[in-house]
């Protein structure tokens, strides 16, 4: 039987798909904030901790699918921003 937090993990993880792809593509993350991003980042990174802590891999499977997603989004991000604080 499949659990309630699978299924949970399984629409949170699909639900962030279409636009990170969408930002992936298109590498504009100009609508994206930094330290947003940077706090996603650290929260969803903590979940597979805490997953990991409590052996619940509904948790661990959900969040390292959207950290797949999140650090080249962060770092496409990160580049942006460092790109506009260099002067030309």
């Amino acid at each position: 039987m499949v659990s309630i937090g699978l299924i949970a993990a399984f629409f949170t993880t699909v639900s962030f798909i279409p636009q990170a792809l969408k930002t992936l593509k298109t590498r504009d993350t100009s609508g994206i904030s930094l330290p947003m991003y940077i706090m996603f980042f650290l929260g969803v990174s903590l979940w597979i901790v805490y997953g990991l802590e409590i052996n619940d891999s509904s948790i661990v499977i959900g969040n390292s699918c959207v950290l797949m997603f999140i650090v080249p989004i962060l770092y496409i991000k990160i580049k942006a921003v460092s790109a506009e604080k260099v002067p030309t």
